[in-house]
């Protein structure tokens, strides 16, 4: 089985009347199954309408009532979309994917303290979003450069993730499911939480981790797989310097106090036993070694 969506998931878009909310709320429908999936919309100004045929509503807990949808994707503008959150956490979603860039630090604090002790999970903000291939996608990765298969894809990185699944591609092997988590300081779900996801999978049977510099999530992902992974994972941290010069990641990727640098965190990865590469061209080749 797929990690958090599948083909019979339920989503309600937040923000479906704004242009990028239509845009890919349009796309993900076209996309598998999403016909079937993409069943609501929220717009506190618009009950009643609808886009495309998707009934909108004014709340959240009222497009879950009305259709049974326990997933919602946001494309709400910065300075509204931790309320948002917020109101996806109030309303006992079982995910909330925040595609949304840009949201103050300050803001997302606060919606973090308000999910301590909820059963919401949260993708995001900044991220690409979710996608099981060929049942189901979430968010805005291109779906026609994925394929169903076995290797599981968590990372930091939204570029960096379609990277990592063309590559995959040209090794001939698809996908379980691909998560971008996000690269801001403050979000939801972390390596770590998606890894021990995988590791429960039966369906997946090697994942590719994708971190980038500043912070230590990466790290306190590496310790959990020496002691508990019964797969293998390759790995990769943007910020490292690619062999065209350039420097991959996210531009608001800190490193404080000296830690969380690429190399700090290349070498605690190998010596918990990640296969890991400072080319980012490689990371699919690697993945297919470590198979055979």
């Amino acid at each position: 089985m797929a990690i958090l969506i599948d083909k019979n998931t339920r989503v309600m878009t937040q923000g479906i009347t704004g242009k990028t909310g239509q845009f890919h709320t349009r796309i993900c429908r076209d996309y598998a199954n999403g016909k079937n999936c993409f069943v609501a919309g929220v717009n506190p100004k618009k009950p009643g309408e609808n886009f495309e045929g998707i009934p909108i509503y004014a709340t959240v807990k009222e497009a879950k009532q009305a259709t049974g949808a326990t997933v919602s994707v946001i494309y709400v503008p910065p300075p509204f979309a931790a309320a948002a959150i917020d109101e996806a956490v109030e309303a006992e979603l079982d995910l909330v994917i925040c595609i949304t860039e840009g949201i103050p630090i300050r803001d997302m604090l606060r919606t973090r303290y308000k999910m301590q002790g909820r059963k919401t999970r949260l993708i995001g903000p900044n991220c690409p979003g979710i996608i099981t291939p060929d049942e189901i996608k979430i968010g805005i990765m291109p779906g026609h450069i994925h394929k169903k298969g076995r290797i599981g894809v968590v990372s930091r990185s939204g570029t960096l993730t379609y990277e990592a699944v063309a590559q995959l591609m040209e090794q001939g092997l698809g996908q379980s499911t691909c998560i971008g988590i996000g690269g801001d300081p403050v979000n939801g779900l972390k390596h770590l939480d998606v890894m021990q996801l995988f590791n429960d999978d039966d369906e997946t049977d090697a994942v590719v981790m994708v971190g980038e510099i500043g912070g230590t999530d990466e790290e306190d992902c590496a310790r959990w797989i020496r002691d508990n992974m019964q797969k293998p994972v390759v790995g990769f941290i943007a910020g490292v310097t690619a062999p065209t010069g350039k420097r991959m990641g996210h531009a608001g990727a800190i490193i404080s106090g000296g830690t969380g640098t690429a190399q700090e965190k290349l070498a605690i990865m190998e010596e918990c036993g990640i296969k890991v590469t400072r080319n980012p061209a490689e990371m699919g080749k690697l993945l297919k070694s470590v198979l055979r």
